[in-house]
């Protein structure tokens, strides 16, 4: 269990990394000159990197050794934090994203796939657990981590990142001591194409939207919460923003363990409705201006999200064959870390040429009608059902 220990807490590393900007965004602004377009695109830009990774190097740790691409995704991690450390202009930060969504989508497959295999066989059922744990609690975990230091200890823009270092370089030393558990190597890759796995098509698609909505709403949480918090609420506070997000990202992890527990035929439907009601939530929040339903909107909104990326993984794992799995589960995520880009740039844009509230409104329409086109899908196919039987 030391191996399984070791890697997580790598896994764990590199996810710190990538939402450790979350509350800093404002700072970032001020210090910068940047408005809040270019705040969004700095956000997407991260997600632009995690689905070119998945895209092209989803199987590396297959064919080189779960070891080496860990060490590349530690590597690039530090990269990244040593951009952001001596950042200066807005072309630093952009590259530092880019470069911080590379990191996580080695360390996402990589170290998914190690956890797993270094469990004994009667507890392989604690792979997907752990994993889970190291990248969800790693995404909040980065968020709390930054937003603290910036609202009580000095220099903000910069702590947080020789933190990160520091845990980049015991995360390092700890590797060095795991054993490899792919046997036989290959030092190529082949690039990863995009494709929806037809076995399960619709029940993909449906997946799709439905955890893409609940990636969308993350992602505007993730660019907008410090400005909506500074504007609208008047609450210019790291640590309140890294907590709001930290609350997403902690009940999208709840959400999947919480789906394990519910029949599949009732999980994605109920995925639905709580992105619904979470899209309501948000417009409150901004259009009151309400602190109480932006932290419900996360809690609501991080459930739906976990359990329909659970109801799209059982979905592949159950209906796609294993030599195709990994290529259906790097076609899964990149669809959710484009529906992670892609709204927050809109919302910017929006802010930018409107205000803030405008571009709540607009954004929760989208999500609630995207949240309710998935829901009537379910709902025709389970008609049709029977006429099959």
């Amino acid at each position: 269990m030391r191996n399984v220990g070791i890697t997580a807490f790598v896994f764990w590393t590199v996810m710190v990394g990538t939402t450790v900007p979350t509350p800093l965004y404002p700072l970032y602004e001020r210090s910068f000159g940047i408005v809040p377009v270019e705040v969004t695109v700095l956000f997407a830009v991260y997600a632009l990197g995690v689905v070119i990774g998945l895209l092209t190097l989803g199987r590396l740790s297959d064919q080189i050794g779960r070891k080496p691409v860990l060490a590349i995704a530690l590597l690039l991690a530090a990269a990244a934090a040593s951009l952001f450390l001596v950042s200066d202009n807005l072309g630093l930060l952009l590259g530092a994203r880019v470069i911080s969504g590379f990191s996580a989508a080695l360390a996402t497959g990589a170290g998914t796939a190690a956890i797993g295999e270094q469990l004994p066989a009667d507890r392989k059922w604690l792979g997907p657990v752990l994993a889970l744990a190291a990248n969800m609690g790693g995404l909040a975990s980065g968020t709390m981590l930054s937003g603290i230091l910036a609202q009580w200890a000095g220099h903000p823009l910069r702590l947080s990142w020789i933190v990160v270092l520091v845990l980049i370089a015991v995360s390092l030393v700890g590797l060095a001591t795991v054993a490899e558990t792919v046997r036989r190597t290959r030092a190529t890759f082949r690039f990863e194409r995009l494709g929806i796995p037809h076995e399960i098509r619709g029940e993909f698609l449906r997946a799709s939207a439905a955890a893409g909505s609940g990636f969308a709403v993350l992602g505007v949480l993730t660019a907008v919460t410090g400005i909506l918090l500074g504007t609208e609420l008047g609450r210019d506070d790291p640590a309140l923003t890294g907590f709001v997000v930290f609350l997403g990202f902690v009940f999208t992890g709840i959400g999947q363990l919480v789906d394990r527990r519910l029949p599949p035929q009732v999980s994605l439907p109920a995925s639905c409705v709580a992105l619904i009601v979470g899209a309501a939530l948000i417009a409150i929040a901004v259009l009151s201006p309400s602190l109480p339903a932006l932290l419900a909107s996360a809690v609501v909104i991080g459930l739906a999200t976990g359990s329909a990326v659970s109801a799209g993984l059982r979905a592949i794992t159950t209906g796609v064959p294993a030599a195709r799995r990994g290529g259906a589960f790097s076609s899964f995520f990149a669809i959710l870390y484009t529906f992670l880009a892609l709204p927050a740039i809109g919302v910017g844009i929006v802010i930018e040429y409107a205000n803030l509230r405008w571009a709540a409104g607009v954004f929760t329409l989208v999500v609630g009608v995207l949240a309710l086109t998935v829901l009537i899908s379910l709902s025709r196919t389970r008609d049709r059902q029977p006429s099959h039987a």
